[in-house]
């Protein structure tokens, strides 16, 4: 099975909407980076309706590893990023973004490397 890694968004609106059931029933487990914890907590500090992911059995909090050739974009958010950063390191991975820069800079890695 597929790993998969879940950006800051996904989580809050399928949350929202009472449906964050469906991350776990994607996979046995649901990989999130630091930062996306981070954001969740900033979120909700701020008083936004957000989760603490890691209360869920489902969540594993997984900081990436090393930091590959990621493509300059200044816009991208330290969660997008490190998704990114965790999927390219998994040659497997499933990432859920909702962010359009993000999704191009995971579509321009994969194309160079002729997948």
């Amino acid at each position: 099975m597929h790993e998969v890694i879940c950006d800051t968004s996904p989580i809050q609106y399928l949350y929202q909407l009472g449906i964050l059931h469906i991350l776990p029933a994607l996979a046995e487990y649901i990989v999130v980076p630091p930062a996306v914890v981070e954001e969740l907590s900033v979120g909700e500090a701020a008083g936004v309706n957000l989760p603490d992911i890691t209360e869920f059995e489902w969540a594993i909090v997984r900081s990436p590893v090393s930091e590959p050739a990621l493509p300059l974009i200044a816009d991208l958010g330290t969660g997008e990023t490190e998704v990114l950063m965790l999927g390219w390191e998994s040659r497997d991975a499933v990432v859920i973004l909702d962010d359009a820069l993000a999704r191009r800079a995971a579509v321009l890695k994969l194309a160079g490397e002729g997948m």
